[in-house]
């Protein structure tokens, strides 16, 4: 047994500690949330025009979920064109705010999907899956089917 009670040197699953840390991090997720919803970000568009002739936002499919992928200014965009050696073609993008692209764009893409911010930069880059408190309801992949029944 540890100081803190827990076997291995672990603190307890219950413990204080343990409960302040993840709450910590919960909040500082929520912080950053909260500004990527209030930031405009580039949105590059797609190569291939859709079915009505307009290039839609470009994505990344990853683990049977779909991507938008944006960018806090052009020069991470540049980072990832560069990382892709696509550097020398023209990127056309559009300014979208970040709540726009959680709460109209992922629902949209009828597919699971969410946003890849910045993701050429490793960890410096953040990801939105497309699960409650981040997306809407109906497109968040944890929701409980059961729920939306209940009329």
């Amino acid at each position: 047994m540890s100081e803190y009670g827990g076997a291995a040197g672990m603190p307890p699953r219950n413990s204080a500690r343990g409960n302040s840390e993840a709450d910590a991090r919960r909040r500082a997720f929520a912080e950053l949330l909260g500004e990527f919803r209030r930031t405009a970000v580039l949105v590059p568009l797609g190569e291939e025009p859709g079915p009505d002739g307009e290039r839609g936002l470009l994505t990344a499919d990853w683990g049977g979920i779909r991507f938008i992928l944006a960018f806090s200014n052009e020069q991470a965009l540049a980072r990832y064109a560069q990382a892709r050696d696509d550097y020398r073609r023209e990127w056309a993008y559009r300014t979208v705010l970040g709540a726009r692209l959680l709460d109209v764009a992922v629902p949209a893409a009828g597919v699971p999907c969410g946003v890849a911010l910045d993701c050429a930069d490793g960890v410096d880059g953040m990801v939105f899956p497309p699960v409650r408190g981040i997306v809407p309801e109906a497109a968040a992949v944890d929701r409980d089917e059961d729920e939306g029944d209940a009329t």
